[in-house]
């Protein structure tokens, strides 16, 4: 039996607001699992989770593109945004790829992340190459608009990049829900890398609501239901997060499981759209 002190994720579970959203997620996931849609046509709710969960990610990174200009477009290195989308899309497409190394070497499914994030790095914009795909080293600038809150030094950031890995390798009797918020949020905590550090996060996430059994089929996308809460409500529940109070930490569990939730809204309304021949 895990106690607090081996596994302390598990105390998290009793935090303010965080029993009620593991339940929330728990009921919504099993709906939309349930649905008839998707005993035959799951392949096509994934595919189609991925694209959504891409478009809501880039969105909190600045490329707020229609969901039919991502699903037009080919060309992804126009300008900033193009590449911010692009990234995005080759994140969704990369994470599922990355399961079965996660629980045994979170750190390199990070460094691989970044490395899929910042793709040709000899695009105007992309990255230094030899900063791609390691934590940033000291006095190399990070580029990420959206998060202000004063960096960690690289020092920091290896050590608690170093905890976080053990305890994902270690396992937890904490929910779903609560391990993958914690990765989230750590990680546009530490924002390791140069850049795309955001994106990097929520494909995090997603691959930890995932490899956890929550969500195995990836039809859950919960960037989806971050880009639709909005970015001053992401900001604000993340300042929760760096608060460290219970009810910071627990308000932005909670923040991530409702977006789980809206992230399932999503997937029904495409599984009922596939019924009426819709789409």
């Amino acid at each position: 039996m895990s106690t607090h002190a081996s596994d302390p994720l598990a105390a998290l579970g009793s935090l303010p607001g965080v029993a009620e959203a593991v339940d929330s997620v728990r009921k919504a996931v099993d709906r939309v699992y349930g649905h008839r849609v998707m005993r035959r046509r799951s392949n096509e709710i994934s595919s189609e989770a991925a694209l959504r969960g891409a478009r809501g990610s880039a969105a909190l990174s600045g490329a707020d593109w229609a969901l039919e200009e991502v699903r037009r477009r080919t060309d992804f290195s126009a300008d900033a945004e193009a590449r911010t989308v692009g990234a995005a899309l080759r994140l969704g497409a990369e994470a599922g790829q990355l399961l079965s190394i996660w629980r045994q070497s979170p750190l390199r499914v990070l460094a691989r992340l970044h490395l899929v994030a910042a793709g040709d790095v000899g695009l105007p914009g992309a990255g230094a190459g030899d900063s791609v795909g390691r934590p940033r080293l000291d006095g190399e600038a990070v580029d990420e608009p959206l998060i202000d809150a004063p960096l960690p030094t690289p020092a920091e950031v290896a050590g608690r990049l170093d905890g976080l890995a053990e305890l994902i390798v270690a396992g937890s009797a904490a929910p779903a829900l609560v391990m993958a918020a914690v990765v989230h949020g750590e990680l546009l905590a530490l924002r390791p890398f140069t850049s795309y550090n955001g994106l990097v996060a929520r494909a995090a996430e997603r691959i930890a609501l995932v490899g956890s059994g929550l969500d195995p089929k990836a039809i859950c996308p919960a960037e989806v239901g971050h880009a639709e809460q909005g970015r001053a409500a992401y900001l604000a529940a993340f300042e929760g997060y760096l608060s460290g109070t219970p009810d910071g930490v627990g308000a932005w569990i909670a923040h991530c499981g409702r977006s789980v939730e809206l992230g399932v809204r999503e997937s029904t309304a495409v599984c009922e759209a596939l019924q009426r021949g819709a789409a």
